[in-house]
């Protein structure tokens, strides 16, 4: 609570700065924020509902959508909080605050940027008949968890960085494994049986199933599938 008071003025304004640098002088604005999830969902309904048709995945465009969120805010969040460190080193030589703040505001930043996002995935959900129910309040506890999570491994990874400088091209290839070993447009009960215990310790893949859980299954998450999230 302490770090927060003392530092979360320069945290707030570093996340409004990032914000305002990534919609400036776009005609759209912040409505490229919908439009990335969307036009994501309709390329992998076209591909895998309609030109090789999935016939197990009821609502296959909100499943779809539902996968596709949380993994781009994880890929994206992991990403930003890695170079958070070398992106700041001008600010940091000007202002002596603890380095620690910088990869937790790379992860906020690209929250801002999925608030939207997961108010659009909320309406879709709304759009198709699902009523809401109060395990949906499970969305926050998901989320926090995530959020927690992330700027954990960012501040290890942003560390890392300034020694490495490969590492931001690691992680973006291990985003781009994580796509295809993530549920986002199949279902996970394919997966070999022999693999299911080791598949369901990634995070990322355990917040995917916990969204459509929450949102299209009206039931709560484990408390072992929470774990993922709370020890990883």
């Amino acid at each position: 609570m302490r770090w927060t008071g003392d530092y979360g003025f320069l945290l707030s304004s570093l996340v409004i700065k990032d914000f305002k640098i990534r919609y400036r002088g776009m005609s759209l604005g912040i409505f490229w924020s919908l439009l990335n999830p969307l036009v994501m969902m309709g390329i992998l309904t076209l591909v895998f509902h309609k030109l090789f048709p999935n016939p197990n995945i009821p609502r296959f465009a909100v499943y779809v959508l539902c996968g596709i969120i949380p993994y781009n805010f994880f890929t994206q969040a992991m990403l930003t909080g890695a170079t958070s460190l070398t992106d700041n080193a001008g600010l940091m030589r000007r202002v002596p605050v603890p380095r620690t703040v910088f990869p937790v505001a790379g992860v906020l930043s690209v929250l801002t940027h999925f608030v939207i996002q997961i108010v659009l995935m909320i309406a879709v959900v709304l759009i198709l008949g699902i009523a809401p129910n109060p395990m949906w309040g499970w969305l926050a506890v998901v989320w926090l968890l995530l959020i927690a999570l992330l700027c954990g491994v960012s501040l290890m990874t942003s560390a890392l960085n300034l020694f490495i400088r490969d590492t931001r091209y690691l992680i973006e290839s291990a985003n781009l494994i994580f796509f295809w070993l993530t549920p986002v447009f199949y279902d996970d009960r394919i997966v070999a049986e022999d693999f299911q215990t080791l598949y369901n310790l990634s995070p990322i893949t355990i917040a995917v199933k916990m969204h459509r859980q929450i949102l299209l299954g009206a039931s709560a998450p484990t408390w072992k599938q929470l774990s993922v999230l709370g020890i990883e």
